[in-house]
């Protein structure tokens, strides 16, 4: 992988950014894949860097050989690839992007032969590209309670009728975009963790109307983008259900686990990049007649942006291990833990890096912009920050109910003890 890198994403990433910027200026072809990523996933086919991301229980249930990978494995080679200029850029090359990783997972686990046949194949020969359509534009209740979700999935007869909106819908943008896995209610009178199911939606499907691309941060990131979509009376097969009706929290948190991961461990390459820049910008970078590696400030901003790399990528390759050992189920806290965690610290490393080249920074000649972009974007997506650190302090609090050091008494002695020995007129 870091050879693959050398020889043929960092020396066009340049390439990279132009194409999008001249696909983005063109109409009609800013939702089309860039030519430099057609022609570099071929080579990453020959070189055996495909489809990294399928886990061994996922390739065995697929029937697909994977690359053998665990997902401790997976992430290491996960954080090479989030060293380019573009966090995805690579990934792309390798089918190892977003969100189309996390469908096929799904699609693997939970769709039958018949619906991997027609939509997990052509996903891993990188033939089409896919969206998960999860998020409501809801004025009231945030999807970030999943239980919010409402867009009306209604069974009638052998077809199901879709109505409702969905946006942030990420890849939907994408020409190659051919398939949606959408989340939504077939039964509002199910308990609360039983009324959502999950749905494969084509996207050419009547009724479908992509409204606009939202923007990230002034962005609108063609060519994958974010997308508000709007469903009116769009009819699928009822074979089209995913595992059956009223699992779609169970689907939702098998696929989002390895998703959490895959995006925290691009974002330490991200972060290993902007710290490698600051280095050379304190080498290089002359102020008031001394290098910049000179101040103290710039130093321990370096050995702080060192420190907490190391620090999360300690957390990252914990929860990998769990994911490889006990699942998603059981890893939930840790998984949290590092989502919350990495998307942060990358945005603050860019930031200090942004400082130390001034406005520089700001500009498209550093990479440093799409990094805090991203890790921005990323303290959204799979869940915003608030929502992982309540269930780390709800988990917490469960565990420390079995925790024979939740059972110790405040103090050592009680209140009468002390004032026994030491009366309140002497204290």
């Amino acid at each position: 992988m870091r050879g693959f890198m050398r020889e043929h994403i960092y020396p066009n990433e340049q390439r990279f950014m132009r194409e999008c910027e001249e696909m983005r200026v063109k109409p009609g072809s800013e939702w089309t894949q860039p030519s430099i990523v057609v022609e570099l996933m071929q080579v990453s086919k020959r070189l055996g860097l495909w489809n990294l991301w399928l886990p061994n229980d996922t390739a065995a249930i697929a029937g697909y050989k994977g690359a053998g990978l665990t997902n401790v494995q997976y992430a290491k080679l996960c954080e090479i690839m989030g060293t380019a200029n573009h966090m995805e850029f690579a990934a792309q090359c390798c089918n190892c992007a977003s969100p189309d990783t996390g469908n096929m997972e799904t699609l693997a686990r939970f769709a039958n032969a018949e619906q991997k046949d027609k939509w997990l194949r052509p996903l891993l020969s990188g033939e089409i590209k896919s969206c998960f359509a999860m998020t409501e534009p809801n004025p009231i209740h945030g999807s970030s309670d999943a239980t919010n979700i409402s867009i009306d999935i209604k069974r009638d007869g052998s077809r199901y009728i879709i109505n409702g909106k969905k946006w942030w819908i990420t890849g939907a943008g994408a020409k190659e975009c051919k398939i949606m896995i959408l989340m939504g209610k077939t039964d509002a009178s199910a308990s609360p963790f039983t009324q959502q199911s999950m749905i494969l939606v084509p996207m050419e499907s009547p009724g479908i109307t992509i409204v606009r691309p939202m923007m990230t941060i002034g962005d609108v990131e063609a060519p994958k983008g974010h997308m508000e979509i709007h469903f009116e009376n769009v009819v699928v097969p009822i074979e089209n259900i995913l595992a059956g009706e009223g699992r779609g929290f169970e689907i939702a948190q098998g696929r989002l686990g390895p998703g959490r991961l895959h995006h925290a461990c691009r974002l330490l390459g991200t972060a290993e990049r902007a710290l490698s820049t600051m280095c050379k910008r304190a080498d290089s970078r002359i102020m008031f007649g001394k290098p910049l590696k000179d101040y103290d400030t710039i130093m321990q901003d370096i050995a702080k942006s060192r420190t907490d790399i190391d620090q999360a990528r300690m957390l990252t390759q914990y929860a990998a291990h769990l994911l490889d050992t006990v699942g998603s189920k059981h890893a939930r806290k840790e998984l949290s833990m590092m989502k919350a965690v990495i998307p942060k610290m990358t945005q603050t490393i860019c930031d200090r890096a942004m400082q130390m080249h001034g406005a520089m920074g700001l500009s498209q000649d550093t990479f440093l912009y799409t990094g805090f972009v991203w890790s921005r974007w990323l303290r959204f997506a799979d869940g915003p920050d608030e929502v992982h650190w309540r269930t780390v302090a709800r988990l917490e609090m469960k565990e420390q109910h079995s925790n024979e050091l939740f059972r110790i008494p405040y103090y050592s002695h009680t209140s009468s003890d002390i004032h026994r020995k030491n009366p309140p007129s002497k204290l």
